[in-house]
């Protein structure tokens, strides 16, 4: 059985680049993920990103983001 953590890896790497539309959004999520409001996504969307979009992007970004501490930690204590 492969390592889950490599298959996550993996499929959060095969994700494609977010338009620049997302970018600072997704910069947020990175490091203030609690502070996502409503009112940001609702931008989002009028300026036309749909709420799929919106979503696998940041679902993307928050595993890589878990991932990248999960190492940094893992370095660590290792």
């Amino acid at each position: 059985m492969a390592d889950p953590l490599e298959e996550l890896r993996a499929l959060a790497a095969a994700g494609h680049a977010p338009r620049p539309l997302l970018i600072p959004y997704l910069e947020e999520v990175r490091r203030r993920a609690y502070a996502i409001t409503d009112r940001e996504v609702a931008e989002l969307k009028a300026a036309g990103a749909s709420e799929d979009e919106i979503f696998e992007a940041t679902v993307a970004v928050a595993i890589e983001e878990g991932l990248r501490r999960l190492d940094s930690a893992d370095a660590v204590l290792g």
